[in-house]
């Protein structure tokens, strides 16, 4: 990656790259090379990114901007799973002794 590279450039050298790796591999033709690279799943994602909404923008921010929304995203998984735990150990159990607890109630709301 070049300093003033952009997504779009980025992601076209990476898919040249790994076009040119395989067709050294295979001994098959670089545009057969570049139809199966493109094929892939990853292939298809650097794709998009040659086309998609960042293409313009400088590869180096880009990159770093993706890295602090997952890093972002994890940190907010993290707290909702740790909400979500703390939640359920306070909650009251729903067992045997619940059920026997909101029966009592029920008929107490009866009376």
């Amino acid at each position: 990656m070049q300093k003033n590279q952009t997504v779009s450039e980025m992601a076209q050298e990476v898919l040249n790259r790994q076009a040119k790796v395989l067709a050294q591999r295979s001994g098959h033709s670089l545009e057969d090379a570049r139809r199966a690279v493109s094929g892939t799943e990853a292939g298809r994602q650097l794709r998009e990114l040659v086309s998609g909404e960042h293409r313009h923008e400088k590869a180096q921010a880009w990159q770093a901007s993706v890295f602090w929304g997952r890093a972002e995203e994890r940190f907010m998984h993290q707290i909702g799973s740790e909400a979500l735990s703390h939640f359920a150990a306070e909650r009251p159990s729903r067992g045997k002794k619940g059920y026997a607890e909101r029966l009592e109630g029920k008929v107490e709301r009866a009376r």
